[in-house]
């Protein structure tokens, strides 16, 4: 499990008369036989001596980190030189200050390991392994035995640990998630009381570890500790004003729990759409009105997707993260019944969310049914759907995929290009999306001729009736069949 090669670097430290350690997270992996995906070393040299033990590392920070390269054994079939790792060597340290509630004001190299240990945010990282004494474990603070009962605790006292670095807080419902740890009595106290520090955080930061609480095998759990420890209202507010709020018929929830629900029962192990069934209801609360006795949400995907919008731009999300969760919660709402709805219409489904996003939003209307207490996750007509979308997936749903092009249109007519040539490529798009059969070269060439007679507005206007019509038509389906 531990590379031969950092047994090598340990002891090369040790032959130049220095000591030293994995540490951290790496050495919790390893007491609990996972592969760890990062390997930490810690020594009682000083940056400079690293340095003069292994020339070909780097020290470019203020941390006593030196990075070392490290060249890997080629594997069969692989390219040469493509192999290559990094070994963060650090030297013994100890902080002092934290008035930002983030990073050190000071930094103090150590000579003792116990001086490094104690400055680490849980027992269960707060771990050393010696590599040149048979792999002793040195634990100062209990983390074995913590990690036998599976539980995460500060080391010594959590609210100093929690001011020193605010993160940490976040950190410590993360592995949570990703271990199926408890976090202590005490340590979760501290984190309720302090809290509100979370603003001192980065959004960037605070958007990593929510994206690893995502990820992670238990993304629900995870988000239900930041609500019970006070943090999600510091992270997504929007998301709490779900909470006590009643639906009817489809559902027997609240909106928060059916929300937290649907992200558990979400089918994708992806975390966008995980993201996407946490929030695709979140605007449940802003349009909820009682018509006829009965709680109706008319809108509530659109309002929604503008307000997730916001949430993720807030957080740092990448714009092609943000395109993609936000396409599926203004579509979550699909209407499919199967008898009433056309090949035609699946066309401009995909049209409308994209070929590469409808397995997202399969999943995502799986995650709502469970996450509203249905006991079918996959009824027959999403099944047919499936099928209808595997029949129509070569068809035209793109002006790419007609048969003809501007190019084509401007020899037939004879023009230059200009803002005409698209829209009558918008018409036949929108023709073949109804009708596959006049995807013909020919076909398509005399209806440019005939489409030239119209200017640009009433081509415009054409364009639209053909698509916006027919999806008007089916929002208003949805909100027949869901009252939303």
């Amino acid at each position: 499990m531990i590379p031969k090669y950092l047994y090598k670097i340990a002891q090369k430290l040790k032959d130049s008369g220095y000591e030293a350690y994995l540490v951290g997270g790496c050495v919790r992996d390893i007491l609990m036989e996972k592969n760890p995906q990062d390997w930490d070393m810690t020594t009682d040299a000083r940056p400079e001596e690293i340095l003069a033990v292994f020339p070909e590392g780097k020290y470019e920070n203020d941390f006593g980190t030196v990075l070392l390269p490290i060249r890997l054994e080629k594997k069969e079939g692989e390219l040469k030189g493509q192999l290559q790792d990094v070994i963060e060597i650090t030297t013994y340290r100890s902080e002092q200050g934290y008035s930002d509630r983030r990073h050190p004001d000071s930094i103090q190299f150590e000579t003792k390991l116990d001086k490094d240990l104690e400055r680490r945010d849980f027992t269960i990282n707060a771990l050393a392994l010696d590599l040149t004494q048979e792999n002793k474990i040195i634990d100062l603070f209990g983390g074995e035995k913590d990690i036998k009962k599976k539980i995460i605790r500060a080391v010594g006292e959590p609210s100093d640990r929690f001011k020193e670095d605010a993160l940490r807080m976040l950190r410590a419902i993360r592995l949570s998630a990703q271990l199926g740890f408890k976090i202590e009595e005490k340590t979760k106290r501290a984190i309720v009381k302090l809290a509100g520090s979370i603003k001192f955080v980065s959004k960037e930061r605070i958007r990593d570890e929510l994206i690893k609480i995502l990820a992670s095998d238990r993304p629900a759990e995870g988000i239900m500790l930041l609500h019970d420890c006070k943090l999600l209202q510091y992270i997504i507010p929007e998301l709490e004003q779900g909470v006590g709020v009643a639906q009817d018929r489809h559902h027997i929830y609240p909106v928060f729990k059916h929300n937290i629900l649907s992200l558990k029962h979400c089918p994708s192990k992806e975390w966008p759409v995980r993201l996407a069934a946490l929030l695709h209801d979140v605007a449940k609360p802003k349009t909820r009105k009682i018509i006829n006795g009965v709680a109706t949400f008319y809108n509530h995907e659109h309002l929604g997707a503008k307000m997730v919008a916001k949430i993720l731009a807030r957080l740092k999300f990448s714009a092609a993260d943000q395109a993609r969760i936000v396409n599926l919660i203004k579509n979550h709402m699909f209407y499919y019944n199967v008898g009433e709805v056309s090949a035609a219409s699946v066309r401009r489904l995909i049209v409308k969310v994209g070929k590469e996003n409808l397995k997202d939003l399969i999943d995502l209307r799986i995650a709502d049914r469970l996450g509203s207490g249905t006991p079918k996750a996959m009824p027959y007509k999403l099944r047919h759907l499936e099928y209808m979308l595997e029949k129509v997936q070569n068809d035209p749903v793109s002006v790419k995929m007609l048969k003809i092009n501007g190019d084509d249109i401007m020899r037939i007519l004879n023009i230059p290009p200009g803002p005409k040539i698209g829209a009558i490529l918008d018409v036949l798009l929108g023709e073949v999306i109804e009708n596959p059969k006049l995807n013909v070269k020919k076909v398509l060439e005399k209806r440019v001729k005939e489409l030239n007679e119209f200017d640009l507005s009433e081509l415009r206007l054409r364009a639209k009736e053909i698509i916006e019509e027919k999806r008007e038509e089916d929002d208003k389906k949805i909100k027949r069949e869901h009252r939303v």
